[in-house]
């Protein structure tokens, strides 16, 4: 809205075309976002707290969670406006694929929703079934694979990290690819949630990363030089990014050990399916499994355990899955957990930059 509003007066105003630049946009994104919630954080807290919108803690889990229960919860639908309010001050609103992750990032925070709501009011730990929230999470999914599929700019190819000459091109098997990987992105994100500060920490992390990813294919020139898939219009995705970034820096805030507020399935489960849809978009797909990696070990951790269960006759991999609660249950305090986690999430993220030049 900025955007448009101001760089048309830069003929007059000649300080006003530094609106053109993605940078300083992304930038004003990024810290109106942080200062929204943190502003407005301490009285949508209190919100919750009136409303009784407050955390249901799973009967199997480890017994030092049973003070969490009752903890403000929800609060990523905090996160999601002021992503969105920061995304429309300061992005191109013309950009079409502006409107698509923000689309895709809302459409899973509503599914997230309607779980979290569902636990509130059943005071249990069950939401939305698994087979419906599934069910929800694809339809959202393959509306981006479709939508970027009949896209005139993209095709099906992928670019791998390290490996400049070979892009296998899926065709069609596209669609069912970009499901697996904005799908799989919301849920393990959803799974790393579990602890306070450590979905967010890693979020702000991954989403800086992408931010420059995004920044990079949206540049035709520095694209071509560090050969990676230019694609046109994707540096306004920077902008998105940087709002996610401030967002999940200011929640970071209060959620922060001991956390006053929860993001909540609202808030994990459209934070994953934004970073999953934004990596889709920018060709980026399989850098995901290395810059969300504590996201794919949280995840692998459950699908391993639960598969070991089953085949094994009631043996267990790890003390208890996620992986985050195998070390509660060794005798490791949450902050030590969360802030080791976050130390990987750096080094991963460090990894993945890294495959700007490793090509």
């Amino acid at each position: 809205m900025l955007y448009h509003l101001l760089y048309p007066l830069h003929e007059y105003f000649s300080f006003l075309n530094v609106f053109r630049y993605i940078t300083f946009r992304t930038i004003g994104s990024t810290l109106t976002a942080f200062l929204i919630l943190f502003v407005i954080g301490p009285w949508f807290i209190r919100k919750l707290q009136l409303m009784q919108i407050g955390q249901v803690v799973r009967d199997d889990g480890p017994q030092t969670h049973m003070s969490k229960q009752g903890v403000p919860t929800m609060g990523g639908v905090l996160i999601l406006a002021t992503m969105t309010a920061a995304t429309l001050l300061w992005a191109d609103l013309s950009n079409g694929l502006v409107w698509l992750v923000i689309g895709v990032t809302l459409f899973f925070g509503l599914i997230g929703s309607i779980d979290d709501m569902k636990k509130i009011r059943r005071q249990n730990s069950r939401g939305l079934s698994a087979r419906g929230k599934l069910a929800l999470q694809i339809l959202g999914a393959m509306a981006v694979g479709i939508f970027l599929y009949i896209h005139p700019v993209y095709d099906g190819r992928l670019s791998l990290p390290f490996i400049k000459s070979f892009q296998p091109d899926l065709g069609l098997w596209y669609i069912p690819f970009a499901i697996l990987v904005i799908v799989g992105a919301s849920n393990a994100v959803n799974l790393t949630d579990g602890l306070d500060g450590l979905a967010a920490g890693p979020l702000v992390i991954s989403g800086s990363v992408y931010l420059i990813f995004s920044y990079v294919a949206g540049h035709a020139i520095v694209a071509d030089y560090l050969q990676i898939p230019f694609v046109h219009g994707a540096g306004e995705v920077a902008v998105i990014c940087g709002a996610m970034v401030g967002a999940c820096l200011g929640f970071l805030w209060f959620n922060t050990y001991p956390a006053q507020v929860f993001m909540g399935d609202v808030g994990s489960l459209a934070l994953g399916g934004m970073l999953g849809a934004v990596s889709i978009i920018i060709k980026q797909e399989i850098l995901l499994a290395i810059v969300g990696g504590v996201f794919v070990m949280e995840a692998l951790s459950v699908i391993l355990q639960v598969g070991f269960f089953k085949i094994s006759g009631g043996r267990r991999i790890f003390l208890m899955a996620p992986f985050h609660h195998h070390f509660e249950k060794k005798g490791w305090q949450e902050p030590k957990v969360v802030v080791r986690f976050w130390i990987i999430s750096i080094i991963l993220g460090l990894a993945a930059l890294a495959t700007l030049k490793l090509r």
